[in-house]
């Protein structure tokens, strides 16, 4: 579910790896030399010499002689997932979700914490070089050390990003990192290949690498956090656009609306329904008197988020539930322009603000169907994300693999 494009060589030489045969050794589990060969339709010679430079590598082994079908014993070989690993980076504007993935881009360790993206790339990368280096420290058993093991890092950030460069580009909602090196920081640092994306875009690969977007190849991922974004996949690869910036639906504009977004524009997507637009919407329920609930709340705690609308809703608050579908409504109007546009075949929300529950996707869904074409609508599923926090650590797991390895994340369906 991510780009095939050639490999970027970043913080060291890339290893001579043969994707094709490792993806049909890597989903079939087990398989035999000669059924190898068959389906990559190349000669035995061939396919020996990519397995014996797999082998080398450690990404194949053979496991001995298979069944007899009467003839001689086939040859087996399989895929060895944990013989190397990558390091996924989910950084979004409160928080950074670290994690250390095998071959088939599934965490095996994790560790997370709660930070502010408007401190500055030096302190923020900082502290993500500290989870890195705590992971790192883990043992991950044979007595092997991962910083051994380790062959690449990506890296999700809450903004515009230039793939190709490895940087963010007029960040809204982040303060001095334009332009910033983040690749460059990370791979000096480590000497691995460091592989930069915007967020939604690795929340998309993952849902659809090992979530609600496996086996499909065409759909949108919706991510609603303090800031908006969308990933777009099409045919099965992240389309980025020119430049990098396809997907920030979070600044386009909401009809009647005129607040103020911290882009520079009024009425943008994010300033309306983002996680720091409802905290803001919360306040001014509490503080119009329109919701004792929410007035109670900011009296003991000085400050209200997004979370604190949820709570008001589990307690039949009217006017948190009408600001919730207010926002929702908002979202299903942006996103309705997009499946008449782009016609998916699923929507997926994710992100923080999913957790306010069933009330605001129930207003995504209902935006989505009453504003797009019927013949859009046909064949399209609206849901949220299966992975939940991990979608952005895997996916950014599994775009290393795609670069260093031209390994696609394996679906669902291929791992049985």
């Amino acid at each position: 579910m991510v780009s095939s494009s050639t490999p970027t060589k970043v913080g060291g030489m890339l290893p001579a790896v043969d994707g094709d045969v490792l993806r049909v050794v890597r989903d079939a589990g087990t398989i035999s030399r000669a059924d190898l060969t068959r389906q990559l339709g190349l000669s035995r010679p061939a396919v020996s010499a990519r397995l014996d430079s797999l082998t080398r590598l450690g990404l194949i082994q053979g496991t001995g002689p298979g069944p007899s079908t009467g003839g001689r014993p086939p040859s087996l070989v399989r895929f060895v997932p944990d013989s190397a690993f990558v390091i996924g980076v989910d950084l979004g504007a409160t928080s950074v979700d670290v994690a250390i993935a095998d071959l088939s881009a599934q965490p095996v360790a994790h560790v997370a914490m709660e930070l502010d993206v408007r401190d500055g790339p030096d302190k923020v990368l900082g502290i993500v070089c500290d989870l890195i280096d705590e992971l790192l420290d883990r043992p991950l058993g044979n007595g092997r050390r991962p910083a051994d093991v380790v062959r690449g890092i990506g890296i999700g950030i809450p903004g515009p990003v230039e793939f190709e460069l490895g940087m963010a580009v007029s960040p809204p909602i982040m303060p001095g990192w334009d332009q910033f090196p983040v690749r460059e920081f990370l791979a000096e640092r480590y000497g691995w290949p460091v592989f930069v994306d915007n967020d939604a875009n690795l929340m998309a690969v993952g849902e659809g690498c090992a979530g609600a977007g496996s086996d499909v190849a065409n759909f949108l991922y919706a991510k609603i956090g303090t800031g908006i974004g969308c990933g777009v996949i099409c045919g099965g690869s992240v389309y980025r656009g020119q430049s990098g910036s396809a997907g920030d639906i979070g600044h386009i504009t909401v009809r009647g609306q005129a607040v103020a977004c911290h882009c520079g524009n009024a009425g943008c997507l994010e300033s309306v329904a983002g996680g720091r637009a409802l905290g803001r919407v919360a306040r001014e329920l509490a503080e119009s008197g329109s919701s004792p609930g929410l007035a109670r709340a900011l009296a003991a705690t000085g400050a209200l988020t997004a979370a604190d609308l949820a709570t008001a809703i589990t307690e039949a608050d009217l006017a948190a539930i009408e600001a919730v579908r207010a926002a929702g409504t908002a979202i299903g109007e942006v996103l309705a322009g997009l499946v008449n546009f782009y016609n998916p075949s699923l929507v997926v929300i994710g992100g923080g603000v999913v957790q306010i529950g069933d009330l605001l996707l129930a207003a995504i869904r209902e935006s989505i169907y009453r504003r797009s074409l019927p013949l859009a609508t046909k064949n399209l599923m609206v849901t949220t994300g299966a992975l939940g926090g991990q979608a952005g650590v895997i996916g950014a797991a599994a775009t290393v693999l795609a670069e260093l390895y031209r390994l696609l994340p394996m679906s669902r369906k291929a791992r049985g």
